[in-house]
């Protein structure tokens, strides 16, 4: 009865950390996702094509490779034009580069649009938005505030002053590298990065860091027609816009879970999920779906830190933090090791993703809300465990020893065995020095051998007549 009450709360603590993630993985994707629609057939109307992409969302790998995959359809399609709007507050590093990369080296010229209005283009968005061979801003839209962050949790922290200098000056010659080559404010644009400065439309407009401001896409398409641009090659492209026909490319139902899945905060949340399921499994054998689904987003955890610039330092210090937990419910620290273990396995989180330039990793409020909990489910259910295995059998012979009892019929050696009334029941019942016991004395098991109670006495003997 107690193994099922262990179990039952083990399975009940699993679903409900299981709940968590779902209900907290079930926000609204911010990017929703259709194929995308086919090239047109004419060829007056495919040299009109405008291919659009969206940044609206963190910047972090799935993104970036549906950006850089988009970018490579538009080419084959031999579009005359690609589209990319922002609206982001940054993301990684890597994921950056990899789209400024795929901008760059773009056969078809690429117009960055911060779009809607309300929208921002900072941090990382900022680098991606100046990147392009057009960049533009409509009305109550900023951007800027680049400067490299190295933070933990999303707090900015005080790193070795060679180390900032070090990041900062990569930083800004990264992006003075092809900011001067298409014609912008470097002087300006660094001032994002040193500053952290940020400037509304107007101002980008004014300090020349961008080319123009429209209202809409419709706009944007109207003040491009006819306009001459110098590709980063230094080609010269004359833009036909009278009649674009606008194709957007969308996210794929994989490239939206998986997006969802690489974020800092999930992966770091499947992580957990996975290491507790797992232990639970191998704590509670036999109860399947703790160790299946643990299984499952372990798996999907170990494919985003594939992706992710997982550090290798948190990860040692989560595992570091599950050691802890174990043995606090094993000695009586009095807290000492499950206090230790919350504080390495936070430190752990926050460290778990490193992007200097842009500081995205697991949010505080993310690794708080998560390591308590677990901490608490794993003491708890390893607390339950111990106790466990001190509580005497309840069923089987080895229920019966230590059990008291009368003799219904006189006891003696093995070769001359009475009868005990025990637990309900009689048993065949002998001792091994073969002393006799009468009929109506108090015994207690010793031992089952077999089918025969090897019993002593507990009362005092009376002479057997």
């Amino acid at each position: 009865m107690r193994s099922r009450t262990v179990n039952s709360l083990a399975l009940a603590a699993c679903l409900a950390a299981g709940m968590c993630l779902f209900a907290w993985a079930g926000k609204p994707l911010l990017v929703s996702g259709v194929e995308a629609a086919s090239s047109p057939d004419s060829q007056s109307s495919s040299s009109q094509t405008v291919v659009q992409l969206r940044i609206d969302d963190e910047i972090e790998p799935v993104l970036a490779e549906y950006v850089v995959n988009g970018i490579k359809q538009a080419s084959t399609q031999h579009a005359s034009l690609i589209l990319i709007t922002l609206s982001t507050p940054g993301g990684l590093d890597t994921s950056m580069r990899e789209i400024i990369q795929a901008i760059l080296s773009s056969p078809v010229p690429v117009v960055t649009y911060v779009y809607p209005t309300g929208s921002r283009a900072a941090s990382a968005g900022f680098f991606i938005l100046l990147s392009a061979d057009i960049a533009a801003m409509s009305p109550g839209t900023d951007t800027g505030a680049a400067s490299p962050i190295t933070a933990i949790g999303g707090q900015p922290v005080q790193v070795d002053q060679t180390l900032a200098k070090k990041i900062l000056n990569e930083a800004n010659a990264y992006l003075r590298s092809y900011v001067t080559k298409r014609g912008r404010n470097a002087e300006l644009a660094s001032t994002a990065v040193t500053d952290a400065k940020a400037f509304t439309e107007k101002e980008a407009l004014d300090g020349k860091l961008i080319d123009l401001v429209a209202n809409s896409p419709q706009d944007l398409f109207a003040k491009l027609n006819g306009r001459t641009i110098t590709r980063f090659d230094g080609n010269m492209v004359k833009l036909d816009l009278s009649h674009p026909v606008i194709v957007p490319i969308e996210m794929n139902p994989r490239e939206k879970l998986l997006s969802r899945i690489v974020q800092p905060d999930t992966f770091f949340i499947l992580l957990i999920l996975g290491a507790l399921g797992i232990y639970v499994e191998f704590t509670h054998p036999g109860m399947f779906a703790p160790g299946v689904f643990g299984g499952i987003a372990l798996l999907l955890a170990l494919f985003a830190m594939h992706l992710l610039p997982v550090n290798l330092a948190g990860i040692l210090l989560i595992v570091l933090a599950l050691s802890l937990f174990v043995l606090e419910a094993k000695f009586p620290t009095h807290g000492v090791l499950g206090v230790g273990g919350v504080l390495a396995m936070m430190l752990g989180a926050l460290m778990l993703i490193r992007s200097p330039i842009t500081g995205m990793g697991v949010s505080f409020f993310t690794a708080l809300s998560v390591v308590v909990p677990f901490a608490v489910i794993i003491v708890v259910l390893m607390r339950l465990v111990l106790r466990s295995h001190a509580f005497k059998p309840s069923t089987g012979k080895e229920e019966l020893i230590g059990e008291e009892g009368d003799v219904t019929d006189p006891v003696g050696s093995v070769d001359a065995p009475g009868m005990v009334f025990v637990h309900g029941e009689l048993w065949r019942a002998a001792t091994t020095n073969g002393e006799k016991i009468p009929t109506g004395a108090r015994v207690r098991v010793r031992r089952v051998t077999g089918l025969t109670l090897e019993v002593e006495p507990i009362a005092p003997k009376a002479a057997v007549s």
